[in-house]
């Protein structure tokens, strides 16, 4: 299976929304029209990457939002935000989200990001794999990994 990480385009907010389903099932379903808009402003938004996962057969098998913070500290350096990574539980341990986290921490360095932060659910699991990536948990649940 070859899993290409790429950024999300329109066709895929079915997708994507099909994944942020499995992450948050108690959520209501959002309809197209909310939906389109929201997509729509995320990818107006400088220093935004919506990034998908997809092996061109089985549909997107993994998204993750990152958006990158304006920073005063750190020489000015900006950082990253990691948001709503989620591979699908059919496609887990196979190395999607590995490859997602690759591609934010890629993103993260090309643009002299001096780290990355997000926030994880309260799960050994899910931090486990966090931790065999490099992140180390911070304060409060957070993640970061200084590049």
């Amino acid at each position: 299976m070859s899993i290409r990480i790429r950024p999300a385009t329109g066709a895929d907010l079915p997708g994507v929304l099909r994944l942020l389903g499995e992450m948050y099932p108690e959520d209501p379903v959002l309809s197209e029209v909310p939906a389109a808009r929201g997509r729509a402003e995320v990818e107006a938004q400088a220093g935004r990457s919506l990034l998908v996962a997809d092996d061109g057969a089985a549909g997107l098998l993994g998204t993750v939002d990152c958006v990158v913070a304006p920073n005063l500290s750190r020489a000015g350096r900006p950082r990253p935000l990691m948001e709503n990574l989620m591979v699908s539980g059919y496609h887990r341990r196979r190395g999607v989200g590995r490859l997602l986290l690759s591609e934010v921490r890629r993103i993260a360095e090309r643009e002299g990001r001096y780290k990355i932060r997000f926030y994880s659910a309260e799960d050994a699991y899910t931090h486990t794999f966090y931790r065999s990536c490099g992140f180390s948990p911070g304060e409060g649940g957070g993640f970061s990994p200084y590049l």
